[in-house]
């Protein structure tokens, strides 16, 4: 019989709609309230029976030798713990409900871009995913993280302070094949990369000069702060023409549209704690151009406590961490193969 709290829960976000692991479910309409996604990890954590919470639940300050602070973890490649979301360990109700604070956590408009990538590299949503929960949801500080090949999220309704998103995070996408093309073909994060370039093809030819990077670049899990007196690669972009500063609202804007209101709203309060993109840099990568075309696939906006790396090559992984303190440490690890 289904839980009635979990079932509420659920019903409460919207009419039927796209599948669940294949199967009708209920899929939200607008989720208007900061709180919602944040709520769902309450009902998820009272419905987790002890032997369940001894898997995925852990205290705020838990620690490993090997990955330290947990909750504030974000790898390229991973499962968080090692209970599979779409396997027995978790009840039906439980999966819809992590599925339902997933899409609490994302747009609306970009969850069929989400499931397109999830099918491509785990084989769709639940598939080789895992989910821890830190603290506890309802009575004090919590973090509800979702992790996989190619996707790190967090949910902690502002309990992790001074970070957006709740800690660093990372999307991805293998498209066609690990070595994607030139033009990375059916990658759903892609599209980024063609407007930041547009902008770079913008610029006038001393500003390009400054913005590409000719010969290496950062390994892409290194995307800690470096604070006010960093030193930053690529051209400041308070050097740019106000049309072009424009532009780069609206491409930031762009990569912030995965995302919910809430996380996109925090994202930029941070940035602009530290003067804005004004106080940023713009840095394009010549290493790794595929197909040598100039239109490069390795790119990154970086200020004192702002970091968006998204490397294009072999395909598309990209690197967030934002935060009002560049005092915040990074906690990342890659095994991608170049």
């Amino acid at each position: 019989m289904r839980s009635t709290a979990a079932l509420a829960a659920v019903t409460a976000l919207g009419p039927p709609g796209r599948s669940l692991f294949g199967q009708t479910a209920t899929a939200p309409a607008t989720l208007p309230a900061a709180s919602s996604a944040e709520s769902l990890v309450k009902v998820l954590y009272e419905s987790l029976k002890p032997e369940q919470r001894k898997e995925v639940c852990f205290p705020w300050d838990y620690t490993t030798p090997k990955q330290g602070l947990l909750r504030t973890r974000v790898e390229n490649n991973w499962r968080i713990t090692k209970p599979i979301i779409k396997s027995p360990f978790f009840t039906r109700d439980q999966q819809a409900l992590i599925r339902a604070i997933f899409e609490g956590i994302t747009n609306p408009a970009w969850h069929a871009r989400f499931d397109k990538q999830l099918k491509d590299d785990v084989g769709g949503f639940g598939n080789r995913q895992s989910i821890a929960i830190f603290g506890e949801p309802g009575a004090g500080k919590s973090e509800f993280v979702l992790t996989s090949r190619h996707m790190t999220l967090r949910c902690d309704g502002d309990s992790a302070e001074h970070v957006a998103f709740g800690g660093p995070i990372l999307y991805a996408h293998e498209g066609k094949g690990f070595y994607e093309k030139p033009d990375h073909p059916g990658n759903v994060f892609w599209f980024q990369a063609v407007e930041a370039n547009k902008l770079f093809h913008a610029l006038d030819a001393r500003h390009q000069q400054k913005a590409l990077v000719v010969k290496g670049m950062p390994s892409e899990e290194l995307v800690g702060f470096r604070g006010k007196s960093g030193a930053f690669q690529g051209c400041p972009v308070a050097e740019f023409a106000p049309d072009q500063k424009s532009e780069l609202r609206r491409i930031l804007n762009l990569m912030l549209e995965p995302f919910r209101q809430s996380d996109q709203d925090e994202a930029l309060k941070c940035l602009n704690a530290f003067g804005g993109l004004d106080q940023c840099h713009l840095a394009f990568y010549q290493e790794g151009d595929l197909g040598n075309d100039g239109i490069y696939d390795n790119w990154r906006i970086e200020g004192p406590a702002f970091v968006w790396y998204f490397r294009g090559r072999p395909h598309v992984h990209v690197w967030v961490n934002i935060a009002d303190d560049p005092a915040v440490k990074l906690n990342a690890f890659q095994n991608s193969v170049m």
